[in-house]
């Protein structure tokens, strides 16, 4: 099975711009755990949950003064829409990372997460048991 018969092409993306606020308001209504960066199709970069409580919330920031631009990550890990899900599993793992956008060329195609592919193939499992451990763990934030 390739990625592109599981990835989700209903993508919540938002401006760079936008205040962290507003992309926090965004999260929640959705129940999701991300949004997208996108300009042009063009991903730019990623903003998830933890990026809100790390980057802002523990910083003790005001979520409406700080941009999603400003604490967004930049160096996005990707993954091309012909590529196996095992494969996808293998950089989920290794990057301990639970969300991967489909990008094909340049231009944003979709995402694809750790719960999909476990839904699409229940062999996943043993795949990404690593990282549901890792992500049951309390992390530690230096400061």
């Amino acid at each position: 099975m390739i990625v592109k018969d599981i990835m989700q092409t209903d993508i919540e993306k938002v401006d760079a711009s936008v205040n962290v606020k507003e992309a926090a308001r965004r999260m929640s209504a959705k129940k999701i755990g991300c949004l997208l960066v996108v300009e042009d199709h063009k991903l730019l970069g990623i903003v998830t949950e933890d990026d809100i409580i790390k980057k802002v919330v523990v910083e003790g920031k005001t979520p409406h003064s700080i941009t999603v631009a400003e604490i967004m990550e930049r160096e996005v890990v990707r993954i091309s829409p012909d590529e196996t899900i095992e494969t996808a599993a293998e950089i989920m793992t290794q990057k301990k990372i639970k969300k991967l956008p489909v990008v094909g060329g340049k231009k944003l195609l979709g995402i694809i997460t750790a719960t999909d592919m476990v839904a699409a193939e229940p062999r996943m499992m043993e795949h990404l048991g690593e990282l549901l451990l890792f992500a049951k763990k309390p992390q530690r934030i230096a400061g």
